[in-house]
């Protein structure tokens, strides 16, 4: 039994409870949070793994994921549960942001002290090389490698310990979309793709289209594969590149693929939600109203208590303090900010969520995640 943190994790299924059922008493927490927080902090990683090791080791992969979740629920408060989990260790196969441009056939470059990411595919002397090769495998390329530490991943579940309690499941590598404004941008390079959209525009939208019927079909495939239907009941999905683009762009070029996406990937029996870094709050109502979205995970800089407003109190919006501030701020800094955020939404909705915008960077204190706990827990409460 976790003793230590029986009260605290009490708490938190009262407070989803309450907050599913319509009646919250305070506004939720959460983190977005992943082992790049655990591999980049020195602090933690004492062994000096690297990204690259995590990322093509399946035992090591697994054994920085079993570190880092220990960590965070000992470590890193909001709503969710904390202490060792007693039911098991879930673990999952870490693709981080690269998994769809290498699918492509685009290199993972290991920047010292960052995160992978991919490298520019599509350069002017080779541009229509996709074309040329035609769809990936969906169980090809990267996705092979992805495979393979799946599987021995699965190996250890019910026989890798630890701290006495066993690896219980294993979590696919992720094979949704990042949307296709942001893998063109991946491919091509953004500062290209948004010069080929003015300059080159036929090519443009084939590139998009391309993107677009290459991720319907690989998320069919995974769908059928390891659930049986190729379809869900809602789609949820990614586009942060969309914030490069006016509103008239975004309805033009970008909406008739979200709305191809959705189609084809969901039967519409659930609403659908999107996550969108940086500042793409011009385009939520147009994805509101044509795309049935009622969730929206959101980044910085935004104006939340705009946005809420907007929206309508009926769409869930999460959302909250500068990543530079959760890093670089005092715990009295990062309250007085979600105190601030709070007194803005807390009028106009109660299916606002606080959390970090957008990803917990390394080195961010648990401290300053404490503080912005609590400053939920004082001043976000609706119930008195």
């Amino acid at each position: 039994m976790n003793y230590e943190f029986t009260e605290h994790n009490e708490n938190v299924r009262r407070i989803w409870a309450s907050f599913h059922a319509g009646k919250p008493e305070r506004v939720p927490v959460i983190l977005g949070v992943n082992p790049r927080y655990w591999l980049l902090n020195p602090a933690l990683n004492t062994e000096k793994i690297s990204f690259a090791r995590y990322s093509i080791d399946a035992d090591c992969m697994a054994d920085v994921q079993l570190k880092f979740f220990d960590y965070i629920r000992h470590n890193l408060y909001a709503d969710h549960e904390m202490g060792i989990p007693e039911n098991g260790w879930h673990i999952y196969v870490d693709l981080q942001n690269y998994y769809e441009a290498a699918w492509f056939g685009a290199d993972i470059e290991y920047g010292e002290g960052n995160c992978p990411s991919s490298a520019v595919l599509l350069c002017d002397d080779n541009k229509n090389l996709l074309f040329e090769r035609g769809i990936p495998d969906p169980f090809g390329g990267y996705y092979r490698t992805a495979l393979g530490i799946y599987d021995k991943m699965k190996e250890m579940t019910g026989c890798r310990v630890y701290s006495s309690k066993p690896v219980a499941g294993v979590g696919l590598p992720s094979y949704h979309t990042d949307g296709p404004m942001t893998v063109a941008c991946n491919l091509r390079g953004a500062n290209e793709f948004c010069l080929d959209i003015y300059e080159d525009p036929a090519y443009a939208e084939q590139l998009l289209d391309y993107v677009t019927d290459a991720a319907i079909i690989r998320i069919k495939a995974w769908n059928k594969r390891f659930t049986g239907a190729e379809i869900t009941d809602g789609f949820a999905f990614a586009d942060d590149s969309i914030q490069l683009l006016s509103c008239d762009m975004y309805r033009d070029l970008i909406l008739p693929r979200h709305k191809r996406l959705i189609s084809a990937l969901s039967s519409g029996k659930k609403p659908n939600s999107i996550h969108l870094c940086g500042d793409a709050s011009r385009h939520f109502q147009i994805i509101r109203d044509e795309l049935n979205v009622t969730s929206f995970d959101t980044g910085y800089p935004i104006n939340h208590g705009e946005v809420v407003k907007q929206l309508g109190p009926e769409i869930t919006v999460m959302g909250g303090p500068s990543m530079p501030l959760l890093l670089h701020g005092t715990p009295d800094a990062v309250a007085s900010e979600c105190a601030r955020i709070l007194n803005d939404v807390m009028p106009y909705t109660i299916k606002f969520i606080m959390r970090d915008a957008n990803n917990l960077s390394p080195g961010v204190s648990p401290e300053n995640v404490r503080a912005m706990y609590d400053a939920a827990m004082h001043y976000g409460r609706f119930i008195k």
